[in-house]
C-alpha cells in the first residue's frame, strides 16, 4: 500500500521533477565539464567534494549536479534558496551539519541555490564553517560571479560556467522522458521528429523548460497522439532567452552596441530583434542607440542623433509594431553610417582636466559685464566680437583660462562629415597660428 501510495505521489510530480537525473549517464550537455578527465567529472566519479559554485542559465543542471555530488560522496544534502532564505536558516543548516557530522561522520553539502540573492553579510554567514569542514558549499547563480559573489566566497569556491543545452541535448532529453516507464511516459505517447524538435528549439537551451512544454502538450493530446498543432499551440507562447537586468541582458545589448559599431547592419538587426523577441523593452534600446549615436558616429553623421530621436519618439507615439520598425530603421542606418568616436573622446579627456585642474578663472575678456562695476573691473575688456571680424573668425583670440595652455581635445576623423570639420578646424588653427606664431598648444595625450 506504501508503494503505491509513493506512486501516484510521485507521479503528480512535475515531469523535470521526475526526470531529474540521478547518474552522469543521464545527464546530457555540459561536455566540456563532465568529459572524462575533467575536474568535476572527477569530483563526482571518485566522490571528492569541494566547494563550488555553477554559473550558467536555468535548466542546465545545477542543482541535479549538486545532488549528484552529494550522492557520491555519501554526504548529508541541504538544499536552501537564497530568494527564501536568511542568515537565520544558514545557521540552522549549519547546526544540522554539525549534529550530522557527529552522529554519522559525514559530512554535508550545502547547495544555496540563487547564491546571488545574498548580500555580502549573508554570504559571509557561512564562510568560518566552509573553512573549519563543517560544510562543502555548493551555490548556484545564474549572474556572473565576478559581479555578485564576494571575493571571500569566490577564493574558497571553483567556479563552474555552465552552458545552455544544444537542441540535440534537448532532443536527448524528451527522447529519455517519453520512453522512460519509472519516471516518465513510458511509451504512451507518440511525437513526430519535427514537433520534438521544435520542442528542444523553444525550450532555448533549458532542459527544464523542454520537459515542462512535453508535459503541457501530452496534456492536451487526446489519446497517446502528441499532434503537430499541439505542439505548434504549445511551443508559439515560449520567448528567447532574455534575462532583464541580468548578465544576458547585458551580453545582448552589449552584442547590438558593437554590430553597429562594427557597421554590421546585420548582425545589429539580428540582436535587435533576439531582444525584442525576449521582451526588452524597446524604449530601452531607443535610449540606448541614442548613445550609440553620440559615442560611436557623433559628427561623421550628425543625422543619426536626430534618427535616434525620432525612433524613440515613434515608439512612445505608436507603440509596437510600428515602433520597433522605426527602431530598426534607426539600428540600420546607425551601422551603415561613418564612424567617429572624436567627440567622445574629446569629451572624455576635457572632463579630466575640468576635475583635476581645479576652478580656474574665466578670463577678464570673455566675462559679461552686465554692471557699471563690473565694467570697471575689466570684465569683457578686449573682447574681439567674432561676427565683426573677417570670415567670423577671430584670429589668434584666446580662449582658455590664463593658467591653462590650450588644449586639442578634439581631433575629427577622416570619415563622414567629420572630414569637412577636420579641413576647417586645420584652416582655423592655420590662421592662429599667423596671427599668434607663439601660440602652444598642448596635443591631447
Amino acid at each position: 500500500m506504501t508503494d503505491l501510495f509513493a506512486n501516484e505521489f510521485d507521479g503528480d510530480r512535475p515531469l523535470a521533477d521526475r526526470m531529474r537525473p540521478a547518474t552522469l549517464s543521464e545527464f546530457y550537455g555540459q561536455r566540456h565539464l563532465l568529459a572524462d578527465g575533467k575536474p568535476l567529472h572527477r569530483a563526482i566519479t571518485q566522490g571528492r567534494a569541494h566547494s563550488m559554485v555553477f554559473w550558467g542559465p536555468p535548466g542546465t543542471g545545477k542543482t541535479t549536479l549538486a545532488r549528484m555530488i552529494a550522492a557520491t560522496t555519501d554526504s548529508h544534502f541541504i538544499s536552501l534558496s537564497a530568494v527564501m532564505a536568511g542568515v537565520k536558516d544558514v545557521r540552522a543548516a549549519v547546526a544540522e551539519a554539525d549534529q550530522y557530522r557527529q552522529m554519522s561522520n559525514r559530512s554535508t553539502v550545502l547547495f544555496l541555490d540563487e547564491v546571488h540573492r545574498f548580500n555580502k553579510s549573508q554570504q559571509d554567514a557561512f564562510l568560518p564553517f566552509v573553512e573549519n569542514g563543517t560544510l562543502t558549499f555548493i551555490g548556484a547563480t545564474t549572474e556572473n560571479p565576478s559581479f555578485e559573489l564576494n571575493n571571500a566566497l569566490l577564493s574558497r569556491a571553483r567556479v563552474y560556467v555552465l552552458k545552455m543545452l544544444e537542441v540535440e541535448d534537448l532532443n536527448d532529453v524528451l527522447e529519455r522522458a517519453l520512453k522512460d516507464r519509472e519516471r516518465g511516459f513510458g511509451g504512451r505517447y507518440s511525437i513526430s521528429v519535427d514537433s520534438r524538435n521544435l520542442i528542444a528549439t523553444a525550450a532555448d537551451g533549458d532542459a527544464r523548460r523542454a520537459l515542462n512544454l512535453l508535459e503541457l502538450a501530452a496534456d492536451l493530446a487526446e489519446g497517446g497522439e502528441i499532434s503537430d498543432v499541439i505542439v505548434k499551440e504549445v511551443a508559439s507562447g515560449s520567448r528567447r532567452r532574455f534575462d532583464k537586468q541580468g548578465e544576458y541582458f547585458y551580453d545582448q545589448i552589449s552584442a547590438l552596441h558593437k554590430s553597429i559599431r562594427g557597421t554590421d547592419p546585420d548582425a545589429a538587426l539580428y540582436w535587435l530583434m533576439r531582444m525584442l523577441d525576449g521582451g526588452c523593452d524597446p524604449l530601452y534600446i531607443a535610449r540606448r542607440l541614442v548613445r550609440v549615436a553620440s559615442e560611436d558616429i557623433g559628427n561623421a553623421d550628425p543625422r543619426c542623433l536626430q534618427m535616434t530621436l525620432n525612433a524613440w519618439d515613434a515608439q512612445e507615439r505608436l507603440g509596437s509594431p510600428e515602433g520597433e520598425l522605426a527602431i530598426a530603421h534607426a539600428v540600420v542606418y546607425l551601422a551603415c553610417a561613418p564612424k567617429s568616436n572624436a567627440v567622445y573622446t574629446a569629451s572624455k579627456a576635457a572632463m579630466e582636466d575640468a576635475q583635476s585642474r581645479g576652478s580656474l578663472e574665466v578670463p577678464l575678456h570673455l566675462r559679461n559685464a552686465p554692471t557699471r562695476l563690473m565694467k570697471d573691473l575689466g570684465y569683457g575688456e578686449e573682447y574681439r566680437y567674432a561676427h565683426d571680424e573677417k570670415d567670423g573668425h577671430a584670429a589668434g583670440e584666446r580662449y582658455f583660462p590664463d593658467d591653462m595652455s590650450p588644449v586639442k581635445y578634439y581631433h575629427p576623423v577622416p570619415r563622414g562629415m567629420e572630414i569637412r570639420i577636420r579641413e576647417k578646424l586645420e584652416e582655423i588653427e592655420r590662421r592662429n597660428q599667423k596671427q599668434n606664431p607663439t601660440k602652444d598648444i598642448r596635443p591631447l595625450k
